[in-house]
């Protein structure tokens, strides 16, 4: 019995087998003659055959065991109007005149052929009447030689698609093809560079090049020569910028997921623009507003009689493109794209502009600075923050005085502020340099490291400075409220122990955007506003509430010390006093931005905006940098030891000679000056 069994099994995969292969085996055509190493399908072998029918007007050859195709294999044929070469994992070369003299011919599908490495010029040789031919999902590397088919038919469609090692169309490729339009779908290859004059003589009605991935170049010149493309699809491409010539005749732009396209060429060689399908709503506002304000038509049949109009317009209805009477057009000959045009009415004097995607709340259709007013201010707020902090700096760098705790803090105060002020400059020197047209370069500002770095020194400094002011605040409560326990005061170790973390803390916030939690690109300010993600959003309302948290603790902080000074119990000093009177003007004045900007800000983080970000520009400019404008003031400038120590920087450079006349804080500093701020 088992002995039986196993003959069973055997004989059961044999005859499987051999009913696999004989599935996939190759089947020579009855108009054909097959050999070991070569098919020949011409008018001889044709006229050899039985009486002709309907099954001989189309040429299958499936699962070809050749490993070549050699030259005059279907020359001559008669009556045959599709040849289709697919599922043959041996082809490896189709050799010169392979098809040739086909005066009946009309497709050519060669697929699904991945050692197929080679096709010879003139492969394809006098075509009259070819109108499609398709080379999909071979192993071919250099472009293939289509430029002597010479067809002779309208609406001639060309798919190359999903050849991974093609890497590059060469100059001329398509010359003689066809006299007629051509639709070219060009897709899922892998090409790099399409070189100079490409396309030139040819009538390009429509251009694929979508999810060529490694697609980074093509040619300023690439269209020079050829009439059109009418519409050009780039969309899912490496492309950085699009050809500066030869897209005047472009009416449709499809650039969808094609990230590093952050420009856009000169809007003028667009002109015939209708509709565009693009990555970044910014480009949508630049055409928008191009299209708006521009004066001339984009048509020269626009400026002549409605006659001549007509007359231009029923020769543009001749392209293939517009060959559907309600000119609504669905393509489904690749991938998942769907052409869906509205209705174009040529001859209208203002031609409408349909463009997605919109611009978004974030994004709106504005200069950075969106206000003519707040780009006076942010100038004027950047540059007195960056003179009165740069002045704290140099003049505490500079001091041969004993390097106290609260002048140890008020460095890092300064430089944080400092910090805020290079932001500003920043943001205020692209907006002077894109003003009125930032929508052509919002991309590249805002996805460049420019923003990322302004962004950095936005949340860096402006943590820094919240963290560093609570802290002067403790140490100014604990001393005050500890005066006669020396021994318990803040030592500069400590101090420096405490800056460290608080450092640490700070660049940690400013870091996270850069690596992925919440991002600095999502607006023009190049502020953390992407709430997109739960982690995100999370981010943006840990730091909100610590801001708060801070406000609260200086508020207490304050508190205590007008508590402490006005205690009879306590040694009383004048010192304490101005301090004391001191602290209210610094709080009303370092967060008088926290209640707008907390308010507005958390409500957002829980996506509930209340404000716009056009109008949230207004507390972003006149209110987020009020402590980094006013604390170097309030805390170094207007007090005596400062202007001390500013007095002896200016002796030692050689300015006021005459220290009694012109340097009237020369005189010592009282006991009481000491236990100011600094």
């Amino acid at each position: 019995p088992l002995k039986c069994l196993l003959f069973i099994f055997r004989l059961f995969v044999v005859l499987s087998v051999s009913f696999f292969c004989g599935c996939r085996s190759f089947v020579c055509p009855r108009i054909c003659r097959c050999f070991s190493n070569t098919i020949r399908c011409n008018n001889i072998t044709q006229g050899s055959a039985p009486v002709m029918d309907h099954r001989d007007k189309r040429l299958f050859l499936y699962h070809l065991s050749l490993q070549t195709i050699s030259s005059h294999s279907f020359e001559g044929l008669k009556g045959v109007q599709r040849i289709e070469i697919t599922q043959s994992v041996t082809l490896k070369t189709i050799e010169m005149l392979a098809f040739n003299n086909l005066l009946s011919l009309s497709e050519i599908s060669i697929q699904n052929t991945r050692s197929l490495t080679h096709i010879d010029r003139r492969a394809f040789n006098n075509l009259p009447k070819l109108r499609y031919l398709s080379i999909s999902n071979t192993g071919i590397t250099a472009f293939p030689d289509v430029t002597s088919i010479n067809s002779l038919e309208s609406e001639f469609i060309l798919d190359i698609c999903d050849n991974l090692y093609l890497l590059e169309i060469p100059s001329n490729a398509f010359i003689r093809m066809t006299k007629e339009y051509v639709m070219m779908n060009l897709f899922n290859n892998g090409i790099r560079k399409i070189h100079e004059h490409a396309f030139n003589g040819t009538k390009i009605d429509k251009l694929v090049l979508k999810n060529n991935r490694n697609l980074r170049v093509i040619h300023r010149d690439a269209f020079t020569g050829a009439t059109g493309p009418g519409v050009l699809d780039v969309s899912a491409t490496a492309l950085t910028k699009l050809p500066s010539r030869g897209l005047e005749s472009v009416l449709v732009l499809l650039a969808q997921s094609a990230y590093a396209l952050k420009s856009l060429p000169p809007l003028q060689g667009l002109w015939s623009l209708r509709e565009a399908h693009l990555t970044y709503n910014s480009h949508c506002c630049a055409l928008l507003n191009w299209n708006t304000h521009r004066d001339l038509p984009m048509n020269p049949a626009w400026n002549k009689s409605s006659t001549s109009c007509d007359e231009d317009t029923s020769q543009l209805m001749g392209m293939p493109y517009f060959s559907e009477g309600d000119l609504f057009v669905e393509d489904d000959s690749y991938g998942d794209v769907n052409f869906h045009y509205p209705e174009l009415n040529l001859c209208q004097t203002s031609p409408t502009l349909v463009c997605t995607p919109e611009a978004d709340a974030f994004n709106p259709c504005e200069d950075i600075a969106g206000f003519s007013f707040l780009r006076v201010a942010i100038w004027f707020i950047n540059l007195l923050a960056i003179t009165g902090n740069l002045t704290v700096l140099l003049v505490f760098f500079s001091s041969r005085n004993k390097l106290t705790v609260p002048r140890f803090l008020m460095c890092h105060l300064a430089f944080a502020d400092l910090c805020i002020g290079v932001y500003l400059l920043m943001i205020a020197t692209v907006d002077l340099r894109t003003r009125g047209s930032y929508s052509q370069h919002a991309i590249e500002w805002q996805t460049g490291p420019g923003c990322s770095a302004a962004g950095f020194l936005s949340v860096f400094g402006g943590e820094l400075s919240v963290y560093t002011l609570s802290t002067i605040t403790l140490e100014r409560w604990h001393t005050i409220t500890n005066a006669m326990q020396v021994e318990r005061h803040l030592v500069l170790m400590q101090a420096a122990g405490i800056m460290s973390v608080g450092w640490l803390i700070c660049l940690g916030m400013g870091i996270l955007p850069l690596i992925g939690v919440s991002s600095y690109t999502k607006v023009s300010m190049c502020l953390p506003m992407d709430i997109d993600t739960p982690l995100a959003q999370a981010f943006i309302i840990i730091i909100l509430l610590l801001n708060v948290g801070a406000f609260i603790v200086v508020c207490v902080c304050y508190v205590l010390i007008h508590l402490a000074v006005k205690n009879p119990d306590l040694p009383r000093r004048s010192a304490d006093t101005r301090i004391a009177q001191r602290m209210a003007v610094l709080i009303f004045t370092d967060f008088l931005c926290m209640a707008p900007i907390s308010f507005f800000a958390i409500s957002a983080a829980f996506k509930f905006p209340l404000i716009t970000v056009t109008n949230s520009k207004i507390l972003l400019v006149l209110f987020f940098p009020i402590n980094s404008c006013a604390n170097p003031f309030l805390y170094a400038i207007f007090t005596k030891a400062f202007r001390k120590d500013a007095y002896k920087l200016m002796s030692t450079i050689g300015c006021c000679k005459n220290k009694t006349l012109k340097c009237p804080y020369n005189s010592a500093v009282t006991g009481s000056d000491r236990l100011m701020i600094v």
